[in-house]
């Protein structure tokens, strides 16, 4: 059974669109079935799903000359007199294939909908010659809404922070916290939410990262030394929520810094960390300012290490938010003080419990900073006009 995505609203349009639609991201986020729902969109017969995990689609578009892929091609009831769509599932498996995509773009009537596990090897296999004709999707474990749905309960929310901070319910809270206890604790992974054994979940959880470290980065890197990375990931799963030092990343493990950097770019574009740019209004300060870690996923930080319920907390607002807005942190002498500024408009702090206080304090700093809207995020209920719940997110 399919569950509807949010991105969707998104990529149904594309499929009329004369461009590439690339959809990417982590492992077991749910792009094949992204694709496959896609794909049953289409109501011409001149289509075909083509999945890269089977050597034998790969082969079709082994040849050498273009002719002889139409060849192949039309043995799948595909034909180049009229448009003609191409569906490709895991195109990292075959890395010559920017070529074929960008000599059909060029020459006939075919739209392609593909799908890669990696940005990081996307950037390589779609050089610059394809810019202007592709557009890339990312796709992300489930938000807390989608969650929900997962679990058979349609939720609309508002969308502006200032109407989910109006729609508090004590009700409502009481119902969705347990489910948001679970989101905590286990994240966004669909067939993590829709396991309901919970030894089963961590299974799932443990499975889904040895997948990402035994296929994306032992195959996608040229690191030497993968114990090394993997004992860079234990050695960030602590700092999630906070800014860390390269140089005492660098010492722990004995390596250089620039050997630090290189891991973390890798993570970044594989989409297993994100890396939040310190706010500023001046740019150059903000791109050469440090950054604020956070995981892809609570599920996947939970079972790698011992982390502070606050820490999980911040990490689940994290992927509720990180879909909708640009986002970046505030601190001051090194000290974290505004968690999220979302568009450059609006302050958001996250507190599994709050009090008059924090409200006042976050509204002090975002005024010093010209933003004129702030919130709180709150695990526990509090009935203020200032405070959102997590819930309702």
């Amino acid at each position: 059974m399919f569950i509807r995505r949010d991105i969707l609203s998104s990529l149904e349009p594309e499929l009329q669109k004369k461009e590439i639609t690339v959809i990417t991201g982590m492992r077991r986020v749910g792009k094949t079935s992204i694709l496959t729902y896609l794909f049953n969109q289409i109501s011409s017969n001149n289509k075909y799903f083509f999945d890269f995990e089977n050597p034998l689609h790969r082969h079709i578009f082994e040849e050498e000359s273009y002719d002889n892929i139409w060849n192949n091609l039309s043995q799948y009831g595909i034909n180049n007199k009229e448009k003609s769509y191409i569906f490709i599932d895991e195109i990292q498996n075959l890395p010559h294939i920017s070529s074929v995509v960008k000599y059909f773009y060029d020459h006939f009537d075919t739209k392609f909908v593909l799908t890669g596990s990696s940005s990081y090897y996307l950037k390589n296999l779609f050089p610059e010659s394809l810019s202007g004709r592709k557009i890339v999707f990312e796709v992300y474990p489930l938000t807390f809404r989608e969650f929900l749905r997962f679990k058979g309960i349609e939720r609309i929310t508002p969308d502006t922070l200032l109407k989910k901070a109006e729609i508090k319910n004590k009700i409502n809270y009481e119902q969705y916290r347990k489910y948001y206890q679970e989101y905590i604790e286990f994240g966004g992974f669909p067939s993590v939410v829709l396991e309901n054994d919970y030894k089963r979940k961590r299974v799932l959880l443990e499975e889904i990262f040895i997948s990402y470290f035994e296929k994306d980065a032992k195959g996608l890197s040229d690191f030497k030394d993968m114990s090394k990375l993997r004992d860079l990931i234990l050695l960030l799963i602590p700092r999630i929520g906070q800014k860390f030092d390269i140089s005492n990343l660098a010492s722990s493990l004995s390596l250089s810094r620039e050997t630090i950097y290189n891991y973390l770019y890798f993570l970044e574009h594989t989409y297993f960390i994100t890396l939040l740019s310190k706010f500023s209004m001046n740019i150059d300060r903000s791109i050469g300012s440090g950054k604020k870690l956070f995981l892809c996923d609570s599920g996947i930080a939970n079972i790698l290490g011992k982390i502070s319920l606050g820490q999980l907390f911040e990490q689940s607002v994290f992927q509720n938010i990180r879909t909708s807005h640009k986002l970046a942190f505030y601190s001051k002498e090194g000290k974290s003080e505004i968690d999220f500024i979302l568009d450059n408009e609006e302050a958001l702090e996250v507190k599994v419990s709050t009090s008059l206080q924090d409200i006042e304090y976050l509204k002090r700093k975002a005024t010093l900073l010209n933003i004129n809207n702030s919130f709180i995020v709150s695990l526990e209920f509090y009935n203020n006009k200032k405070v959102i719940l997590a819930t309702d997110l």
